[in-house]
Parts: structure tokens; sequence; C-alpha cells
């Protein structure tokens, strides 16, 4: 009961001080909101970066491994990218994607794929340099993707190659803006493909790439539009494990038997490439340590600038009521509720401060949210640090000035100038 009393004359001592001083008051605020805004914004920034390139991550699938002609990453233990290497390289072919399905006993789906941009007509509207994505049938289950409108391809279609296409949501709006694609014929290349359906929105991953913005159909049929065998048109082979697999098994058995398909002696080295998620999630992950390092330290600067705005207000604050202290102590007042004045006073001036600086952010973030295609969002765990930072800030700045305070002679205090 005694504690709960001392804490609400001490607020309300507090809040006086600061209402009767409004511009010291507004200058203390300006630091620790500059400090908290800065070093909050830098947290829901790398936060928020690191979220996207997560799940930009996991939509290329933990559990799969894509055979490219290209690894996406230099050879573990070199910083340079020896292009040279790969240049001769064979590119991955559907019989490949056939061959490693039929002799592997961890693998789900094998899909082969690759892409192509031509110039996609309806009547007069047209989408110049679309992404043309040729795939075997087991795409939808590999990359999870729904179809908002119509159907998939059956799995006689895929394999006799039929003229028919979906469409991403971006370029069926383009071409057909809210009339309903499904059903219409469009013109590629002298070709024409019926649509059959319409992929729902995904949006743009943090690589570029989007099936909102391509045209999927058959490879079977693509093969008659460009010449796979000998161009190179990013043409892979995305393996999905079953989903009791062992990964190392699984990567293990698919290297195993593209060798063997490549007819590699057993001391030459792999002529195609496996990439793995894994791999550039963990470069990410050491990129997001030094990140967040140089986010606390540049952010920590403005906040001690912002504590040291306090501290010397603090200052200033004890030396103009240094008479009203000694009267206070005259009459009985405890060393420790003149401590707990100032002390609060401080805190209570830095949690204003961070939540002026939390305010700033949460507009800030809401703004940019709604003019780009990245989300970034101040979470309950930024909110949270950024209260902490400031209280605790608040406590430091004010303890030397509270202290100083509480050891005044009342005698002298009320004698001083």
């Amino acid at each position: 009961m005694l504690l709960t009393r001392l804490i609400l004359e001490s607020f309300s001592f507090a809040f006086n001080s600061l209402r009767g001083n409004k511009l010291r008051t507004f200058l203390s605020l300006l630091g620790i909101t500059i400090g908290i805004f800065a070093i909050i914004s830098v947290f829901t920034v790398i936060d928020s970066l690191e979220n996207y390139i997560r799940n930009s991550l996991n939509s290329l699938g933990s559990n799969m491994v894509y055979i490219q002609k290209w690894p996406w990453t230099p050879p573990e233990g070199e910083s340079e990218y020896p292009w040279w290497k790969y240049m001769n390289r064979p590119v991955p072919t559907m019989e490949e994607a056939d061959d490693l399905i039929r002799r592997s006993k961890n693998i789900e789906n094998a899909v082969y794929f690759f892409g192509f941009n031509r110039t996609i007509q309806f009547g007069n509207s047209k989408a110049e340099n679309t992404e043309i994505l040729a795939t075997t049938h087991d795409l939808i289950d590999t990359w999870n993707l729904e179809v908002e409108k119509g159907r998939y391809f059956t799995e006689s279609e895929s394999n006799s190659g039929a003229t028919m296409a979906i469409l991403g949501s971006e370029i069926a709006t383009r071409l057909f803006d809210q009339v309903n694609p499904v059903g219409k014929m469009i013109k590629m290349q002298g070709h024409r493909f019926m649509i059959i359906g319409v992929y729902a929105k995904k949006g743009t991953d943090m690589f570029g790439t989007s099936m909102d913005k391509r045209v999927h159909i058959p490879v079977v049929y693509a093969m008659n539009m460009v010449d796979v065998r000998n161009r190179d048109q990013g043409q892979t082979i995305n393996v999905k494990a079953k989903p009791d697999a062992d990964r190392d098994e699984f990567v293990a058995e698919i290297e195993g038997v593209m060798r063997s398909l490549h007819r590699l002696k057993p001391m030459e080295e792999n002529d195609f490439a496996i990439n793995e998620v894994s791999v550039i999630s963990k470069q990410f992950d050491s990129f997001f340590v030094v990140f967040n390092m140089a986010g606390l330290i540049i952010g920590g600067f403005s906040v001690l600038v912002g504590g040291f705005g306090i501290a010397n207000i603090m200052f200033v604050s004890v030396k103009e009521r240094t008479k009203i202290i000694g009267i206070q102590k005259a009459i009985g007042a405890k060393r420790y509720f003149i401590l707990l004045q100032f002390i609060f006073e401080a805190v209570v001036l830095s949690m204003l401060g961070g939540l002026l600086g939390l305010t700033l952010i949460f507009i800030g973030t809401t703004i940019f949210s709604y003019v780009s295609s990245m989300s970034i969002s101040l979470t309950l765990v930024n909110i949270i640090k950024g209260l902490m930072i400031s209280g605790v800030i608040g406590v430091l700045a004010g303890f030397i000035p509270a202290f100083l305070a509480s050891r005044l002679d009342p005698v002298d205090a009320m004698n001083s100038v």
C-alpha cells in the first residue's frame, strides 16, 4: 500500500514538472523519439526483410532440389563463380526427369520445365515479352499452385502437348480486364492456344519471379517452339522428396542416378548442379547476423544521444527544484522518495518519447506497405523492445541526477540561490 502511494505521488510530481516545463519536455521528447525511431525502425526493416526473404525461399520448397546446368552459388570454399567451368555442361532433359522418377524410391515428383519470352495477343490486346513456362504435368502439386478459374491440364493433355494454356492472374487482367478468359483463344508466335484456367494471385518473390506474370503451357508442345536440345533456356528438373524421405539419402540418390545417366566415371566431377534452398538460406543467416549487429550499433548511438539529452534535462530539473527538494526533506520526505520522484520523471519522459517514436514507425510502415509490394509491419516484439529500451534509458539517464537530489542537505537546499 505504501509503495503504491509512493509510486502515484512520484508520478504526480513527475507529470506536474513535465507539464510546467513544456519547451524542456518537448526537447527531451524529441531526442528520445528520434533515438527509438532509429533503432526500432532498423529492427522492423530487418525483421520484415528477413521474413520476406525466408518466405520467398520457402516458396522454392525446403523438401525440393533443382537439377540445373548452373549452380546457384560458387563452390564451397571459393568466393568467385567459375562460370567458364559450367559453359559446356549439358542441359537437363525431360527423359532424365522420367528416369529419376522411375529409378528413385525417395522422389515424389520430378517436374521438367524451361522458360522463354513471347508476345501474347488476344484481339487488340497484347502482353509483350511475357514469360512462357513450359512444364511436365505435376507442376501444380510440386509448387502447390491454385487454379482460381477454370481447371488444370489433364495428364493426357500434358503428355500429348495439347494447345492449351493457363494464365497468371496479372496476364489475365492485362489481356481480358474483367472478362472471364476461360474458353478464349490467344495467339503466341503464330500458334493458337485455348485458355483452360487462371491461377490464383500469389505475388512476386525476392527473385522477381511470379506465376502471376506467366503463361503455363505443356512442355511437349513448347518443344516445337523452342530448340531446347541446343539452347540454354533455363532447363530445370525440379525434384520433390517424399514426406518421409531422409534429406541426405534423397540428394545422394539423385546424384547417383544423374551420374549414371551421364555415364560419369568415379573420379569425374559432376557435369550438373543440384541446387538446394538450404544453401542460399545459410548464406542469408550470416548476412542477417551482420545486418542486425550494424542496426544495433547505429540505433544504439541514436538512443544514447537521446539518453544524454534526458540526463542533461534532469540535471537542470534538479537545479531548478533544489529549494523544493529541501522543503520536502525538511517535512520528512525520505531519500528514496526524492530518488524515485526524479527517476520516474525520467522514465515517463523516456517512455513518452518511445511511444511517439513507435507511432511514427507505425505510420511509416503503413504508408510503405500501401505503396510497395513488400510488406513492412511493426511487430509486437519490436513494440515491446522499444518500450523496454525507453524504460531502461529513462532509469539510466535519471539515476545520477536523482541520486544527487536525494543526497542534498535540506538546509543547504532551502538556502540555495
